[in-house]
């Protein structure tokens, strides 16, 4: 099985951390956007008070995660409708 929508997704992820690292996000308005450890964290803490290397981490992870799964949801569909076939 190859994972081609799980690379797209961890570059992504990779793009959204480097874009606020550059400082053109200068209120995190993007990585708030786009990034679902921040949807949690912002539920349960502060967002100051967590560290920014494991917020980006946590963001390449999620997003690698999301793509596997749409990836794994791609090849069981492809599975089922060869074994139809």
């Amino acid at each position: 099985m190859r994972y081609p929508i799980t690379a797209i997704c961890t570059l992504i992820g990779l793009a959204l951390c480097l874009f606020n690292m550059t400082g053109y996000d200068p209120h995190n308005l993007f990585l708030m956007m786009f990034s679902v450890p921040m949807w949690f964290v912002e539920l349960f803490t502060d967002l100051h008070s967590v560290s920014v290397w494991l917020m980006y981490a946590l963001t390449v992870l999620s997003w690698a995660l999301i793509g596997y799964l749409a990836d794994f949801g791609v090849s069981r569909t492809r599975s089922r409708a060869r074994s139809r076939s």
